[in-house]
């Protein structure tokens, strides 16, 4: 009979939580910055960006992507 060992996980657990809170952190700043408009009045909203903005939305849709295996990484 082979018995398995415990594993203490307190070290990945704490590793985790850490990256789980600086994610939150990042997500708190991200929408204080689009509740602010990402500081752009709308009278002074140009291509560049739009084009800053979709830039943002691509690497968020990557992220989103993978964690609901949608897109690209889609079964």
């Amino acid at each position: 009979m082979t018995t398995r060992r415990a594993t203490d996980n307190t070290k990945a657990l704490d590793a985790f939580m850490t990256t789980k809170f600086q994610i939150d952190a990042m997500l708190e700043r991200l929408m204080a910055l689009s509740d602010d408009h990402f500081e752009t009045h709308p009278d002074d909203i140009n291509w560049g960006h739009v084009g800053t903005l979709n830039h943002y939305a691509s690497l968020l849709r990557q992220i989103t992507d993978s964690a609901f295996k949608e897109g690209e990484h889609a079964d």
